[in-house]
């Protein structure tokens, strides 16, 4: 069996009204250079959060097969503890926090019920934890401190860390600095998210008037502040690496596609949500097209180097952009796609006025193929990149 290498790239367009996705330290809505020219822009950490988030709450798979990332390990397993074992929380506290002190050497916080790491694990890690002392929990909690610790000392705790991974901690990887044996290699890579064009900070300046404040008395608002806000056509590109992600799932090739499914839908109607209550900015993608490709993942935000200057709208260009940008990569680098599988509406991927509509018209369908629904692109993806997974091996 030889090794191969499958990845899936996703490409986005998405235009967003005014709003605050993602903001910096004094509150604005974080930008970058591109080109040139300041580009609004939304991190990596900021989508890769709302896609695990949409997991749950949109797609609906449970909490059990997730992970969480938090400080709080140390808690949540001794409420695992008790919950299976009777133990009041006094005493399974201290034995989650023996469990965790020596054979993952997790050192406590600078607040009692937390760790000094953000640990990202799975909740049904935690449990393969419990099914260690479960049997003899009372037992191991009457012995004093030492002999508690000399007791579990060698359990296999950090091997129910690094095996069954729950497929956001297999997709996006962890990263424990001081515990290496405790890292998993992401098998996606997000790019920070930047618009096609050049922006400019507006300010929104509100009040809030006091209901109960009587007629007669002043009319001064009650407060007054400001929030600040851009709009923008994003150009989105995350990639996943199938088979690594098949490594990171113990070889486990149906668990492997049902992540790769629920990745690609994820990512796609997923929204930060930083200023969502003031700006209600969710919207759906213009154009999503999935590229399957053998050889390395591309990033075609050379697309947009240049920045679309125009007062006729920015997406229809954006869009003719990406694509010729696509076609250009197969064409002069030979990096040809195995499967390419696209949402988009041909009838929005040309300019107005333009001479060369029908041109337009040809090498957006020659680049993004037949246009689908998201259901039936999500579902070509997979069926290209099925017969890959079949039979390979990968090696890390």
């Amino acid at each position: 069996m030889s090794h191969r290498r499958t990845y899936i790239d996703i490409h986005i367009l998405q235009t967003v009204p005014p709003s605050n996705l993602n903001r910096d330290d004094a509150g604005s809505p974080k930008q970058a250079v591109y080109g040139g020219a300041r580009r609004a822009r939304v991190s990596s950490q900021a989508w890769k959060r709302a896609t695990r988030k949409a997991f749950e709450d949109e797609l609906g798979l449970p909490a059990e097969q997730l992970g969480t990332r938090t400080k709080r390990v140390s808690t949540l397993l001794a409420s695992r503890l008790a919950d299976r074992t009777g133990l009041d929380g006094e005493a399974a506290t201290r034995l989650s926090n023996a469990l965790l002190a020596h054979d993952l050497d997790i050192k406590p916080g600078k607040k009692a019920a937390e760790s000094a790491y953000l640990l990202f694990f799975g909740r049904s890690q935690l449990d393969a934890i419990v099914d260690l002392v479960a049997e003899r929990a009372a037992e191991l909690t009457a012995l004093a401190d030492g002999a508690l610790a000399k007791a579990v000392a060698d359990l296999p705790v950090r091997a129910q860390l690094t095996a069954k991974h729950p497929i956001d901690v297999a997709l996006f990887g962890r990263m424990v600095a001081d515990i290496p044996a405790l890292n998993v290699d992401a098998a996606t890579q997000v790019a920070h998210a930047l618009s096609v064009h050049p922006v400019e900070i507006e300010f929104d300046y509100y009040t809030a008037v006091d209901d109960e404040k009587k007629p007669d008395e002043d009319a001064g608002a009650a407060m007054i502040g400001t929030v600040e806000f851009t709009s923008a056509t994003l150009y989105r590109f995350a990639t996943l690496d199938v088979h690594h992600l098949a490594h990171n799932l113990d070889m486990d090739f149906e668990a492997t596609i049902e992540a790769t499914r629920a990745f690609l839908r994820a990512f796609v109607t997923s929204m930060p949500t930083g200023h969502q209550n003031t700006f209600a900015h969710r919207t759906v993608p213009s154009v999503v097209s999935y590229v399957v490709r053998h050889d390395q993942p591309i990033n075609l935000v050379s697309a947009f180097e240049s920045p679309i200057r125009s007062r006729d709208g920015i997406a229809a260009t954006a869009a003719i952009r990406l694509a010729d940008e696509l076609s250009r990569t197969s064409r002069m680098w030979g990096f040809t796609p195995l499967a390419v599988a696209s949402v988009y509406n041909p009838a929005s991927t040309t300019t107005a006025r333009h001479q060369d509509q029908d041109t337009e018209s040809a090498n957006v369908a020659q680049a993004f193929g037949t246009p689908r629904s998201l259901d039936e692109a999500i579902d070509a993806t997979i069926a290209a990149v099925r017969p890959r997974l079949d039979g390979a091996t990968t090696s890390r």
